[in-house]
């Protein structure tokens, strides 16, 4: 039998147990992110390069550097979120009209670049 995947909230940051890609470029003008690779692959990009890592590898993007990200087929890995982002995501998955996304964005600190 397959486990639940796993999430855990505390005061000071969230970890969720994640598959699939993020949106389009992102700017967290206050909060830092991070990602734990279980399996599989996910592909960062930045506005100066591009990085794949695999199982085992953790990937910090500090506040202020844009940056999107993709997952590869089967990828599963830990996102650890400040508060500020776990209420954004949360937000947009509440609110999934697509014209109210940079609105969203902008209630939680963060910009969606095109």
């Amino acid at each position: 039998m397959k486990s639940p995947p796993f999430s855990a909230s505390g005061n000071s940051f969230s970890i969720h147990e994640w598959r699939g890609s993020g949106p389009a470029r992102l700017l967290h003008h206050s909060d830092d992110e991070a990602w734990h690779v279980l399996d599989g692959e996910l592909t960062f990009r930045y506005a100066d390069r591009e990085e794949t890592v695999g199982s085992g590898t953790t990937v910090f993007v500090p506040a202020g550097v844009a940056h999107t990200y993709s997952a590869g087929p089967g990828a599963r890995y830990l996102i650890i979120l400040t508060p500020r982002l776990s209420a954004l995501v949360a937000a947009l998955q509440a609110d999934r009209d697509s014209t109210h996304q940079h609105e969203i964005y902008e209630r939680f600190g963060s910009e969606l670049l095109e």
